[in-house]
């Protein structure tokens, strides 16, 4: 789980649990010829940028965590449960299921979203395009016990060979998930690979020892995007729309995000005011499909060149593995922007939106479609120093920044709107950031900014509301009766 993941996590008061049950990943290491070349922490890379750093959480603990927050609320998952068809049908979209025991039912909704992951029926069911293609390399996935140098508890890459082969930190030390790939004659046949056929590797380079092993699966890769994110009330995402490469950690943080932005869109399209105003509420929506296919696009070609990068074959790859890596890598993390840089990427704090329809105003070097910078220490109460500009998120609602004095104007604008104001006091740390003193920043229920104005111009902040028909509540939109307005 990357930062990015456990901040939206936090407003819906999720984060606690997960950090409760995951393990806080201390630092990454580079091996080459059996011999540890690089260490480098995660200790305080980010503590200026986010409260939060990677976190290794099992999969089934995550599921079992959503599930139960779900049955908190209301809502059972219902399994097993397979999709059949689905038929849009003017303003629903009507699906037909079969759960336990071949029962078969038919479910009438507004909207269908897409979840079912690389083979997904609903973008066949759709006719959408998956374009890219498949790795040549088979990737194996082994959770172990065991002992030795690599099993501490810390990531730990192997440099050596070509194929890939990393250790992932589950629980603390001695517990690990290894990934590696494989190519050649032992690829074409990965039914009969046991984890015995691929273990050498990590027994003599990583040095892994008394292990133990309780599950070992293969699969294959592919660096794909769905040529549609949304068809009409039918909307994809997660691994039905993307699919990549595994390095980076990237892959679950991305569907998550989708979720979420899909979620609070889907919430204002449905509620009762938005439907009488279809039009609004539409436009909303559309931008699901921009925002997060635009952002797939650059991960999945990111993490195609990074990972193409570490298993290229031939001398020079090799040389540039073995022996520019563990020396330049150290290097580049003793910079503090460089280092800053680099966790803020993985981590997803630097996914923007500023192309955006929905996203417009700059002040500094912040852009609308920006995340909202993190600020720690902002009530100035000696007694709760931790508190900080995010507590007002865990509202989901469109909200009103500002890091300095909000003048009598605005706060009487926005009591009219039923928009929120929230007032920091100024601190340096706010300026560390890239945040202006007394600008003007509204900031989406997914904790992203839609307007920055160095101003605290209501005409300009009205515009864009009534454009948008942004209203409080439940994330929700309510259509101006005035019509649409184009923002400044």
């Amino acid at each position: 789980m990357q930062a990015r993941t456990l901040e939206l996590y936090r407003q819906l008061d999720l984060t606690a649990a997960a950090l409760a049950l995951g393990y806080r990943v201390p630092a990454l290491n580079f091996w080459v010829e059996g011999q540890r070349k690089a260490h480098v922490p995660f200790a305080q890379i980010g503590a200026a940028l986010t409260p939060y750093g990677p976190l290794t959480l099992p999969q089934d603990q995550h599921e079992r965590l959503l599930c139960e927050r779900l049955q908190s609320l209301g809502v059972a998952v219902e399994r097993p449960v397979e999709l059949l068809d689905f038929d849009e049908q003017g303003d629903a979209v009507l699906a037909r299921l079969r759960s336990a025991h071949d029962r078969e039912q038919s479910c009438r909704v507004r909207y269908l979203a897409g979840c079912d992951g690389a083979s997904s029926r609903v973008r066949a069911g759709l006719n959408i395009g998956f374009s890219g293609g498949t790795y040549q390399q088979l990737f194996y996935v082994a959770d172990i016990e065991g002992s030795g140098p690599a099993m501490d508890g810390e990531l730990h890459i192997d440099l050596d060979e070509a194929d890939f082969l990393a250790v992932f930190p589950i629980r603390g030390p001695g517990y690990a998930r290894l990934v590696g790939t494989l190519r050649g004659a032992r690829a074409e046949r990965p039914e009969r690979l046991q984890f015995a056929d691929v273990s050498g590797r990590a027994i003599q380079q990583l040095q892994i020892r008394d292990i133990r092993v309780h599950w070992f699966s293969t699969y294959r890769v592919h660096h794909r995007i769905a040529d549609q994110f949304r068809c009409g009330r039918i909307l994809l995402l997660g691994d039905a729309a993307h699919v990549h490469s595994p390095a980076g950690g990237q892959g679950m943080n991305t569907g998550i995000g989708d979720a979420v932005n899909l979620a609070w869109k889907l919430a204002a399209v449905l509620d009762a005011s938005a439907a009488r105003k279809s039009s609004v509420a539409a436009r909303l929506l559309d931008t699901y499909e921009g925002e997060r296919q635009a952002f797939a696009r650059r991960l999945v070609a990111s993490t195609d060149r990074g990972f193409t990068l570490a298993t290229a074959e031939g001398p020079l790859a090799h040389l540039a593995r073995t022996r520019l890596v563990p020396l330049v890598v150290p290097a580049l993390f003793r910079l503090p922007g460089v280092r800053q840089y680099l966790f803020s990427t993985v981590s997803q704090l630097t996914l923007n939106y500023r192309s955006s329809p929905l996203s417009t105003g700059s002040v500094g070097e912040l852009h609308g479609g920006d995340r909202l910078p993190w600020v720690a220490g902002l009530t100035g109460n000696a007694a709760d120093q931790a508190a900080d500009n995010y507590d007002s998120l865990r509202a989901l609602d469109w909200q009103v920044h500002i890091y300095g004095s909000a003048q009598p104007a605005l706060r009487s604008f926005c009591a009219t709107q039923g928009l929120a104001v929230h007032e920091f006091p100024w601190r340096e740390s706010c300026a560390d950031v890239g945040l202006a003193q007394h600008a003007l920043y509204l900031v989406r229920p997914d904790g992203y900014l839609s307007l920055a104005c160095s101003r605290q111009d209501t005409a300009r902040l009205h515009a864009h509301l009534r454009h948008w028909g942004i209203a409080a509540g439940a994330a929700g939109i309510t259509p101006s009766s005035a019509g649409p307005a184009q923002p400044r």
